[in-house]
């Protein structure tokens, strides 16, 4: 439901000053529009996130599936145990997370294993770095985790599968935004309690 305030006809007092009342919730005789918010802005905000986070996702799993012996010897290299697994494992997930987010499908959930695979990332290479991509620092895990956080709250908007199917604002943004990031913090927590054992220093 969109709010517009109004701008009614000026009035003089007798002290010569100009007065404007502002009507915030509905048009009425006379009235000028203040402002309104454009809500066919909202679409394209959320495809720009859906094709930059899907894209993203989509290639990092891509790239892992051809290389999995690569990608394998890099988990094994950080410290994962079962690096041919994990390598399958990150290859699916980046993959298929990415994918769902394109096509803004189970979007709360896709956005959880985005946050929850940077999360990985962010503790098992990345925060020891300090904060700049340039170092290999958590820059680019963490804007590509909010930008996640962010697409769970206003959701994956009119041109998406969610919405085809009805289920697109079954759930509050806020609550939207904390289910994806608690689900994706507690996967990313208990992968790397169960599987990683860096070395000394890492």
């Amino acid at each position: 439901m969109q709010t517009m305030c109004f701008i009614r006809p000026a009035t003089v007092t007798p002290g010569g000053v100009r007065l404007l009342r502002i009507n915030p919730t509905k048009e009425r005789n006379g009235d000028m529009p203040l402002f309104s918010p454009k809500a066919s802005d909202r679409p394209l905000a959320q495809i720009l996130l859906r094709v930059s986070i899907g894209g993203t996702m989509i290639a990092h799993g891509v790239m892992h599936g051809r290389s999995l012996a690569g990608t394998s010897s890099w988990f094994e290299s950080i410290g994962f145990r079962l690096p041919s697994a994990q390598a399958r494992t990150s290859a699916v997930i980046e993959t298929g997370a990415g994918a769902a987010v394109l096509v803004g499908g189970a979007t709360p959930l896709a956005c959880s294993a985005v946050i929850g695979t940077m999360a990985v990332a962010a503790r098992s290479v990345h925060m020891q770095n300090g904060f700049f991509i340039t170092s290999e620092g958590w820059e680019y895990v963490a804007n590509l985790s909010c930008a996640a956080a962010a697409l769970a709250a206003i959701g994956p908007g009119r041109l998406s599968i969610d919405r085809a199917l009805g289920i697109d604002d079954k759930l509050r943004p806020g609550i939207s935004t904390a289910l994806a990031t608690g689900f994706g913090l507690a996967a990313a927590g208990l992968q790397l309690a169960i599987f990683h054992r860096p070395q000394s220093g890492l």
